[in-house]
This record gives structure tokens, C-alpha cells and sequence, in this order.
């Protein structure tokens, strides 16, 4: 019998996942979750499987998968979900980061193979396998503006078909920043003690071993990423082996060592998915979630002078706001990036400075609740 897969969202990565899903002879849709009106969905891939209602999508599936990109809808959704014991699989690292802690300690919740998160965590599986331990977990980025323009970001999103908030929170830094926070917190590495870096270089080889010098110097594992214009999108882990396999990874040639790289050419987002679906229905475990003991997240910073009273539609893929990597004990009053919505700011703020509790005015949300709960888990941990 087919499994039931119920999908949430009906953007560009929904969307595609539906129509492979379609295809499969072990797996089905179940039911397709979306805030829009179904009445002007007309041609939509399964069209009849559409629905507004959380608990008719819950009820019919035996696995869910989210994939809304939206972190205070998502978490509400994901909240009923596991409450009816469903396993869950995101391709949403924005929710991760804020609430995905939360949901770790809750049940089966992981992050899927597609986005580099989840292919970062499947090639540490496989190079730990081969006995290598990595000391860098590396994402690679081909373009970075940290206060693009809206004309820009518009051209570009109308060319890539993403939305305008997707194309400028993957062009200001804030999804590589997003990424591998949660790469930080679910593998156990950590951020430099300047941030995340994002190295300029050509060859991942190179840039890996720059950054693992960095880590190795700072006494860390990194995560972090390369900037080039020439590789191709894609993910790679620089690690150690031991000294008596160098001659045979130097006839491999994997170089003379102490480091090696090794690199996934590709992610292919929702095509990646049903590796994941299929992984959690078999048994196989979680891929990557945020851990139950977060240290890292993605604070908001303002890209321009802002004032008092100034209303904040949304933080990510915004023009006011990008995100950037902190350490949650050393910020421990930062709003992180995910739960800036519908807010208002209540003093003036200068560009380049980071967004505190104290600064801002939010509705009450669940997932600014659930945050506020992993945040006072955190502080416990440290002062036991």
C-alpha cells in the first residue's frame, strides 16, 4: 500500500514535490495544504487534493512534509502534526533555526536532502563512514549583496521564478547564514569567533583548508561557506584522517593532506525530498534537525537607519533587515531573524546594528513563545 504523504505549501519547492510525488509507485499525495483560495488555483497539479483545512490534511496522511517557508505558520501547522504523532519532514531551515529546537525533542522531525543543510549532513554520514572527522562543514555561495536594491532583486526574481523574498534573502547573506546555523547546531560545529567568514575562493580544496586553519587555530569545527563565481552550487566537508592512510589517499588523489576535501557537485532541492520520506518511513532515522541544545542563531540586523514607530512587515527577504549567525550565549536578547513579523520598532535604530528584544514590539505568536521557552532551556543548560 502506497504511503500518504500530505504536503504543506504550494510554492516553487510544494509545487515540484507534488508533481514527483504523483510518479512514485510506494508513495502518494495525500492532501495539499495552502492559505490561498483554492477557487482561484485553476490548473494547479493535483488540484483536487487542495484544501485550507490543517486537520483534513493531518487526518488523511501517514507522513508529512512542510515546506511553506514561512516560520510562524509552518510551526503552528508542524505543532498539530506531531500532536498527532505524524513524522515530519522540512525543507524549511528559516523554521529550524527558531522553533525547529523545539520540535527536536518533540518526535520525528528532520530537515530533508535538497537544500544544502540536509545534503551536508547526508555527506558527513558517508565521509564519516570512511573514517575521515571533519573539521569544516562548507556551503558554496556564487553572489553576495548584503543591501541589494528592490529593482534588482525584482529582475531577478521574475527571471529565476522565486519569490522577491527568496531572491533577496539568498542575495543579502541571510539563507548561507541560516543554513548553516542549523548545519552548526545539528553536527555539532560551531561558527568563527569573527562570525561566519564566507572566504572568497575558486576551489573548494583551497578554501576548506583556509577555513579549517581558521578552525583549527580557534580550537572549532566551522561552519561556514566559500564565495565563487565559477563553482558550482553545492556543498563540501574538509576533514582529517589518520596519518597512516595519507599515502593512500595521496594515490587517491586527495592530496598530500593534513586535510581533504570532499564536495557535492548539486542540490536538487524537492527532487531530494523523497530520499528523506523514504528514509523516515524505513526507519532510517533523522537526517538533521536543529538539536535539543541549540548554540547558534540568526539575529536581525538593520541594512539601514531606521526610526521609531517604523512598522516591520517581515524580517527575512526584506529591505530593512538581513540575518547574521551569533551565538546565543553571547546574545542571548537578540530577536532572531525568522520571528521579525508584524512588528514595530520602538527607537530609532542605525544601520548595521542588531535588533534587540528591547527594540521591537511583537504580537504574540506560537512560535515566539516556542523560542522563548528553547531560549530559557538554553540559559539553564549554561548555569548548571
Amino acid at each position: 500500500m502506497k504511503k500518504r504523504v500530505g504536503v504543506i505549501g504550494t510554492g516553487l519547492i510544494g509545487t515540484g514535490l507534488v508533481k514527483l510525488l504523483s510518479r512514485q509507485e510506494d508513495l502518494c499525495v495525500s492532501g495539499i495544504l495552502t492559505r490561498r483560495s483554492i477557487a482561484e488555483m485553476g490548473g494547479y497539479p493535483r488540484e483536487e487534493l487542495l484544501t485550507n483545512s490543517r486537520e483534513e490534511l493531518i487526518d488523511g496522511a501517514d507522513i508529512i512534509v512542510e515546506c511553506s517557508g514561512d516560520v510562524l505558520y509552518g510551526s503552528e501547522v508542524i505543532e498539530q502534526a506531531m500532536n498527532a504523532s505524524l513524522p515530519v519532514v522540512t525543507m524549511n531551515a528559516e523554521l529550524q533555526v527558531t522553533t525547529g529546537s523545539y520540535f527536536a525533542a518533540k518526535g520525528v522531525f528532520t530537515e530533508a536532502e535538497g537544500d544544502q543543510p540536509g545534503c551536508l549532513a547526508k555527506l558527513d554520514e558517508d565521509v564519516r563512514q570512511m573514517g575521515f572527522k571533519p573539521v569544516v562543514y562548507g556551503n558554496i555561495k556564487g553572489f553576495l549583496n548584503q543591501n541589494p536594491s528592490e529593482e534588482d532583486m525584482l529582475y531577478w526574481s521574475k527571471k529565476n521564478g522565486t519569490s522577491l523574498g527568496m531572491t533577496t534573502s539568498f542575495t543579502d547573506g541571510t539563507k548561507v547564514h541560516i543554513e548553516q546555523v542549523l548545519v552548526g547546531n545539528g553536527l555539532g560545529a560551531d561558527i568563527s569567533d569573527d562570525g561566519i567568514l564566507g572566504l572568497k575562493a575558486d576551489d573548494s580544496r583551497i578554501g576548506g583548508q583556509d577555513l579549517a586553519e581558521i578552525g583549527d587555530k580557534e580550537g572549532r569545527v566551522l561552519s561556514d561557506y566559500i564565495l565563487s563565481g565559477s563553482l558550482q552550487p553545492g556543498v563540501f566537508i574538509t576533514a582529517r584522517h589518520e596519518e597512516n592512510q595519507q599515502d593512500a589517499l595521496r594515490y587517491y588523489k586527495m592530496g598530500d593532506g593534513p586535510y581533504y576535501t570532499m564536495q557535492t557537485n548539486y542540490h536538487l532541492c524537492h527532487l531530494e525530498v523523497l530520499k528523506t520520506i523514504r528514509r523516515v518511513i524505513n526507519g532510517g532515522g533523522i537526517l538533521l534537525n536543529n538539536s535539543t541544545n541549540p548554540r547558534l542563531s540568526v539575529a536581525a540586523i538593520a541594512k539601514k537607519n531606521l526610526l521609531n514607530g517604523t512598522n516591520i512587515e517581515h524580517g527575512i527577504g526584506s529591505f530593512e533587515f538581513r540575518g547574521e549567525a551569533v551565538r546565543i550565549n553571547d546574545e542571548p536578547d537578540h530577536v532572531p531573524i525568522g520571528l521579525l513579523r508584524n512588528g514595530v520598532l520602538n527607537r530609532s535604530i542605525e544601520e548595521g546594528e542588531m535588533i534587540r528584544f528591547s527594540d521591537v514590539e511583537l504580537p504574540d505568536s506560537f512560535a515566539l513563545r516556542v523560542w522563548k521557552k528553547i531560549l530559557n532551556e538554553q540559559v539553564a543548560c549554561v548555569t548548571k
